[in-house]
This record gives C-alpha cells, sequence and structure tokens, in this order.
C-alpha cells in the first residue's frame, strides 16, 4: 500500500484537521489519542511520510524514539500511572487504524481494563485538559 497523503495524521501535520497537541519538534508531534484506550493515551509521530516502521527514515525513527523516551514519564506523572504501555503497529493485520507511523503512550493500572481500540471518540474538553495535565509534566 502507497502512503496516503490524506489520512487523519497527515492532515493533523497540515493543520487541516484539529488535535491536541502535547508537544512538538522538528521532526515529531505528539497529541492525544481521540479515540484512547485509556485516559492519557497519546500519540507520537514522525513528520515524515510513513506508512509503516519499514517505511520510516531511520533519523525520524531515532526521533520519535526519543520523543516517546521524553513523553512517557510525563503521562505515568500526569496519571500516577504505576506503568506506561508503548505501542507500535504496522499494517491492518497487526491493529493498525490510520496508516501512518505512530507510537501510542497509554498510562497502565493494575485491574483497569483498556478500552477497545479505535472505537469511542473521548469528550474533547476532557482530552484538552489530559494534554494540558501531561505539558504540565513534560522536562
Amino acid at each position: 500500500m502507497a502512503y496516503d497523503p490524506n489520512n487523519i495524521f497527515a492532515k493533523i501535520l497540515r493543520g487541516e484537521a484539529p488535535s491536541f497537541k502535547v508537544y512538538e519538534d522538528d521532526k515529531t508531534l505528539a497529541f492525544m489519542d481521540v479515540m484512547p484506550q485509556a485516559d492519557g493515551h497519546i500519540l507520537v509521530i514522525p513528520k515524515f511520510p510513513a506508512e509503516s516502521l519499514f517505511d520510516l527514515d531511520p533519523d525520524y525513527m531515532a526521533a520519535v524514539a526519543l520523543t516517546t523516551q521524553k513523553l512517557a514519564p510525563a503521562v505515568k506523572r500526569a496519571f500516577k500511572a504505576p506503568g506506561i504501555m508503548v505501542a507500535q503497529l504496522n499494517g491492518a493485520e497487526a491493529g493498525q487504524t490510520v496508516f501512518h507511523l505512530h507510537m501510542h503512550i497509554i498510562p497502565r493500572f493494575n485491574g483497569v481494563d483498556m478500552k477497545l481500540h479505535a472505537r469511542q471518540l473521548a469528550d474533547f474538553e476532557l482530552l484538552k485538559q489530559h494534554a494540558e495535565r501531561i505539558k504540565a509534566e513534560i522536562k
């Protein structure tokens, strides 16, 4: 499958679709997942048109990894989570639903099940509040 420049993450990067930004640098953007599997679920994407891990320029993969490493502790602190799940899916068969490479950072708690992936939109006011909580914890 060829990269689709009209996927929702490409539109977010171009400013054509709204998002609740948490962090941005010259190679990456992080924002709230609008269909979160748990409160505080964020996505980290490269500013590079890559459908999957197999298409991503290595410098951008390094940048995505560094941003993920920087933001995961902020999410953990903001939501007082004992654990953090980091996931990256490649291909529909693996569960990828938006075909622009992205990392999921999801707070995890014992005894709390995650919601199903990409099923239900969250309240946008709540996402805005969650984004501010995480931004306050970025060091």
